[in-house]
């Protein structure tokens, strides 16, 4: 495994739609487990492959430590319902968060490394994870979303 760089805000490939994964080979596990280890380091809550500069459909979110790293590829939100608004930031974005609306519940449809196909429920944080995950594969960033920019003085540990 080895640690990718984060891409920033301002770089184009953040703003481009992913292409859909085709390929489930032994490229695309080694980009998952660099992706992992990357989030770990970086103690996020989900990466997603262009912020680490491929364009491919594939993010992984792990908000639970017991059930450990969840990857998704070629993910499609299939069903949402609720809402709940709060605090996020962003790898690409360091040092900025805002206030966000979101699902509060969110089924996902996607595959695994080895292309079979699954789905998977989340709710609150893990929900509010895959939304933004995708948006990446997407080309789109939080901040797109934001109703309000957080101070310095309204983000925890400050």
């Amino acid at each position: 495994m080895a640690l990718r760089d984060i891409v920033h805000e301002g770089d184009k490939i953040l703003t481009k739609k992913c292409r859909p994964v085709e390929k489930f080979d032994a490229k695309l596990a080694q980009l998952l487990d660099d992706m992992a280890e990357t989030l770990e380091v970086e103690e996020g809550v989900g990466l997603a492959a262009p912020q680490v500069g491929i364009l491919r459909r594939v993010c992984i979110v792990c908000v639970d430590e017991e059930e450990g790293v969840i990857e998704l590829i070629n993910p499609e939100i299939i069903e949402t319902s609720g809402t709940q608004e709060g605090g996020e930031g962003c790898l690409s974005c360091p040092n900025e968060y805002g206030i966000v609306i979101r699902p509060m519940n969110v089924t996902v449809k996607a595959q695994d490394r080895h292309g079979n196909e699954f789905t998977v429920k989340g709710e609150g944080l893990k929900a509010r994870a895959f939304c933004h995950e995708i948006d990446h594969l997407d080309g789109i960033l939080f901040k797109s979303k934001v109703v309000r920019m957080l101070r310095p003085d309204e983000i925890e540990g400050n």
